[in-house]
């Protein structure tokens, strides 16, 4: 026996429509009720008028962020030595910003770069919002001093530390 996937496909295709198009009403009596139990206001709202999520526009070139000063610390994660670093950020922007990315980049005495980590925002970060970034850098024993360095998909970011959030 030969198999014929596409005609089955096409035969579950029928009857389903077919068995979908049995139980529609005649008149317009009938499909009233229906109808008005689908009706949006009918609905309950997941949100209220006022909380109603707003689009803001991203910023498009340089961005106003404020930061606090970096917390490092040293640990494990997945059994390997890494440090951790948490740092608080806000948007400053009058507008979102989009794709925020966070960069820390460790160089060694002669200034090569020797390791780094990085954070990208998952969505935009949106005006007054503050967030908690976590890094984690592999640990090498050639690390002196690092560097953060903050951009975004629409520019780069003029970021100033600030004593708190």
């Amino acid at each position: 026996m030969t198999n014929y996937p596409m005609l089955t496909c096409a035969s579950a295709l029928f009857v389903c429509t077919a068995v979908g198009c049995g139980g529609a009403p005649e008149t317009t009596e009938e499909a009233a009720p229906a109808a008005a139990a689908t009706s949006t206001a009918a609905l309950p709202s997941v949100f209220g008028d006022s909380e109603r999520p707003r689009l803001i526009a991203p910023v498009r070139g340089e961005a106003e962020l404020g930061y606090t000063q970096p917390v490092v610390k040293n640990g494990t994660v997945g059994g390997r030595e890494v440090s951790i670093t948490t740092i608080q950020v806000k948007n400053m922007a009058s507008g979102a910003i989009a794709g925020l990315q966070v960069d820390d980049t460790w160089y060694d005495q002669a200034d090569n770069i020797v390791t780094g980590a990085n954070y990208r925002h998952p969505r935009p970060l949106q005006p007054e919002e503050v967030i908690t970034i976590t890094l984690e850098t592999p640990i090498n024993p050639a690390m002196d001093r690092n560097q953060y360095n903050f951009t975004h998909a629409n520019g780069d970011i003029n970021a100033t530390l600030q004593p708190e959030l």
